[in-house]
């Protein structure tokens, strides 16, 4: 199912879709922005093309991001599988260089998490590199605070009962 945001769509990519989006071959319905996917994210459509259709998550999975004014692809977000059984789960991220800078990638992030908790999730956490100030910037207007550092990347992490705070 679809997810719906101010300005973007956050479309579960399915096994056939990741397939046509490694080879470059869009049926009528596909509308990839030229830059897309980002060369980091074709391993994870490998792994979907890969994976039995049955044991992919309904929820907990890879979303191509489109933005709602024109139905372009200019992007993805995904966990890494559902939540451990200490309830927490990952997620990553990453758009095209064209559409950075616009807000997308918070507001994509806002609406996983959102997904994620209220599917029952007690905690998101991501990583990025040290030196990525943007994607740092992304997850603090997300929510998250940083949780951990280790060898050039930082960890950050965003509880549900945080996420519940006003303010």
């Amino acid at each position: 199912m679809d997810l719906t945001t101010e300005r973007l769509v956050l479309h579960p990519i399915t096994p056939a879709e990741a397939a046509r989006i490694i080879a470059r071959e869009p049926d009528e319905h596909d509308d990839w922005h030229p830059e897309y996917p980002l060369v980091d994210e074709l391993d994870v459509l490998r792994g979907l093309v890969a994976a039995d259709p049955d044991a992919v998550d309904s929820e907990f999975r890879l979303y191509m991001i489109r933005r709602r004014a024109d139905g372009v692809a200019v992007g993805g977000i995904g966990f890494f599988g559902a939540p451990g059984v200490d309830g927490v789960v990952e997620i990553g991220y990453g758009l095209v260089p064209a559409a950075r800078g616009s807000g997308f990638a918070t507001e994509a992030l806002v609406a996983a998490v959102r997904l994620a908790f209220a599917r029952g999730a007690s905690a998101v956490v991501a990583d990025t590199a040290d030196d990525n100030v943007a994607s740092k910037r992304v997850l603090e207007k997300a929510g998250f605070r940083t949780a951990w550092r280790r060898d050039g990347s930082v960890g950050y992490r965003l509880a549900a009962s945080d996420a519940m705070q006003p303010g």
